[in-house]
């Protein structure tokens, strides 16, 4: 059974200036605990991920996913009708996301100290690839070239190959983690510093400034300390993980692969055992971390050997047994039908167009992290395009229908 709604930020106003993922993400986790966000989309096309990774249909189910519990209104910001209306909706709101390019906003006339002098309770979450300061402040860049100059795409693949990218946008939904965390954290400061005889927050406080690359580079761990300490540069090591062994992917003899993490010193006692390697247990040059790593060839080749003697499936009820950590290697048909997934509602099913003539049962990410027992219900999909344009601008702004057709025509011959 659904968790019943529960909404800790119920009464917080969120407009979002967003597209693509990083600032969406951030204000999908700000909607799915409550807090009723107004995403602005530009005429005619709207956000571009409603085009991205659509198979058929008008929009695709990325954008279905990232922007669900949302409400999609109109606006053209390269408008001074459609800059006016941010600027009223503004008035309104308790928190503005947005991830253009440093500068855009401050061109608009819709920078953070214009913003402020509307609402001065604002808090503004600001995502971009470089940040707001630095001399690469103003480049542009997508995640892909954050994860690179973070780090973290040099350690991603083989050693003997090119660096790869993991399969999603890891580096725009982390900053948009970081986004969320950092308005949760505000709104926090400025209900506390509110009461009597205390003073207002600071613009500068409420100015959350996420860099892509920053949010990828706290991700990894200790790799400046070990090289400033130690000079030593972490290197790619395809499925394992630097300094830990045994722990890897392996094949077994129906073609699925499994995850083991047999590296903890105990855990590695009953792994050898349990592959029939009781040498490998006792041998005294193999009871540490350090010891393993240095024979991780060795330890990966006998571990290899024993699971393409057994399917997926064998493998692990002998490894369970055992209580050796490990797992299969989960496809989306995998997830799909998972006792656990849907024991705690992690699948959630919608009616939803997927081009064909009759709208089709499709499931989507539950809520994380879940409150009570299951994950918080999704109340509804991303919108369609415009879905709530006079929803949000007679309802919120009383504006007229002459005035909401100036605000959202397109200005497309304008400059940016």
């Amino acid at each position: 059974m659904t968790t019943p709604s529960i909404k800790p930020l119920d009464g917080i106003r969120v407009l979002e200036l967003g597209n693509y993922i990083a600032a969406p993400t951030a204000g999908r986790l700000l909607a799915d605990f409550g807090a009723e966000v107004i995403k602005v989309e530009r005429p005619g096309t709207g956000d571009e991920l409603r085009n991205w990774r659509l198979i058929k249909g008008s929009t695709s189910m990325l954008y279905r996913t990232i922007n669900r519990n949302k409400k999609s209104v109109v606006l053209d910001l390269r408008s001074e009708a459609g800059r006016e209306a941010v600027k009223a909706l503004v008035r309104e709101c308790d928190v503005v996301l947005e991830n253009f390019r440093p500068g855009t906003l401050e061109k608009w006339g819709i920078g953070p100290e214009v913003l402020n002098e509307i609402n001065p309770r604002l808090i503004i979450s600001r995502i971009s690839a470089f940040g707001q300061t630095g001399p690469l402040s103003r480049r542009p860049g997508f995640a892909a070239v954050a994860e690179a100059f973070s780090g973290f795409r040099n350690l991603v693949g083989d050693p003997d190959r090119a660096p790869v990218r993991v399969g999603v946008s890891i580096g725009d939904s982390i900053a948009g983690l970081y986004a969320a965390f950092g308005v949760v954290m505000s709104l926090y400061q400025r209900e506390v510093r509110t009461g009597a005889g205390t003073e207002p927050v600071a613009l500068r406080e409420r100015v959350i400034d996420v860099a892509l690359h920053e949010a990828m580079f706290s991700m990894m761990e200790s790799l400046i300390p070990d090289y400033q300490a130690y000079g030593v540069e972490r290197e790619r090591v395809g499925g394992r993980m630097e300094g830990i062994a045994p722990s890897n992917a392996y094949l077994c003899s129906d073609g699925a692969s499994i995850v083991v993490a047999g590296n903890g010193d105990s855990i590695y006692q009953r792994y050898m055992e349990t592959i029939g390697r009781p040498d490998l247990a006792s041998d005294p040059a193999l009871q540490t971390n350090a010891d393993r790593w240095a024979r991780r060839e060795e330890l990966d080749e006998a571990i290899g050997r024993w699971c393409m003697q057994r399917s997926s499936a064998e493998a692990l009820a002998a490894l369970g047994k055992a209580g050796v950590p490990a797992g299969p290697i989960y496809t989306a048909a995998d997830i799909s039908t998972d006792e656990q997934y849907l024991a705690r509602d992690m699948i959630q099913t919608f009616e939803v167009s997927t081009g064909e003539e009759e709208p089709t049962r499709v499931g989507f990410p539950g809520i994380v992290p879940v409150i009570g027992e299951h994950s918080l219900p999704i109340r509804h999909l991303g919108p369609e395009l415009g879905q709530n344009t006079s929803e949000v601008l007679t309802g919120l702004l009383g504006m007229d229908e002459t005035q909401i057709a100036e605000a959202t025509a397109s200005k497309e011959h304008l400059p940016a």
